[in-house]
């Protein structure tokens, strides 16, 4: 039996992702991802490179994931390796953070020019389960999580965040491993039975099937809803809001 916020009844937790969940940042990761990639891969190759597809690899490869996750995982797919480096290299150094350092000053810039939006429908879902008493936590691998949540003045609606400052001080894997949204809801005080995840990227869908959460919630801002159930959604909506019946965004 569903509740009128269209979980489960045994649901006690919400574990959100940040970034195509609460805010619209996304694309800017996206895009942030090909500018980096593709100056990189143009002076490995050339003129005649294959550009970083945001439509495929940014999906496939490095969404959801710790920065330097998403740096091996895109490489790999190339077949290409660079060096690990260490996480203070600069943004020029030919290594695995060095590229990642690039790609963060690149969204830094974009974030810092064009802005931050929340999804409206998100936000009034979260007032919807506070309101019934439900508990909230954001789960982003991102290191710049507050400060996006402080930009749309959304901080305090969250009792627990793990990010991915938090991730590096415990030392916890980032998605598709479920450690991050298993430290939430210990941190919650909630078993993960009875929590429920909500993940754009199907690195996060990944982490919500192997963590055994109560229920898995996809939202499908890019058109890939039956990869989000394949990879283990319970459902998937377009917008939170969907779910309480609270009017989505246009």
């Amino acid at each position: 039996m569903t509740t009128t916020l269209g979980l489960p009844g045994t649901i006690q937790a919400c574990l959100f992702d940040l970034d195509g969940v609460v805010t619209r940042t996304a694309v800017v990761h996206a895009a942030a991802w090909k500018e980096a990639f593709d100056a990189f891969l143009r002076e490995r190759d050339g003129d005649g490179f294959r550009p970083f597809d945001p439509s495929h690899d940014y999906d496939e490869y490095v969404d959801g994931r710790p920065r330097a996750d998403g740096v091996r995982t895109f490489l790999a797919s190339r077949g290409i390796t660079l060096p690990e480096g260490s996480p203070d290299d600069p943004p020029d150094a030919p290594t695995v953070h060095g590229l990642g350092n690039r790609k963060n000053d690149l969204l830094l810039e974009k974030i810092r020019t064009q802005g931050v939006e929340p999804y409206d429908g998100t936000l009034r879902y979260l007032a919807a389960v506070r309101d019934r008493g439900l508990r909230t936590a954001i789960v982003s691998s991102s290191a710049n999580t507050r400060d996006v949540l402080r930009s749309i003045d959304a901080e305090d609606l969250f009792e627990v965040r793990i990010d991915g400052v938090v991730a590096a001080e415990r030392g916890l894997p980032g998605k598709p491993r479920p450690d991050t949204f298993l430290a939430a809801a210990r941190d919650l005080g909630v078993e993960p039975s009875h929590a429920a995840v909500f993940e754009d990227a199907l690195a996060g869908m990944d982490a919500g099937r192997s963590g055994h959460f109560g229920y898995v919630v996809g939202v499908d801002r890019v058109g890939q809803t039956d990869a989000l159930y394949a990879h283990g959604a319970d459902i998937v909506v377009k917008d939170l809001a969907d779910l309480a019946d609270l009017g989505g965004d246009a």
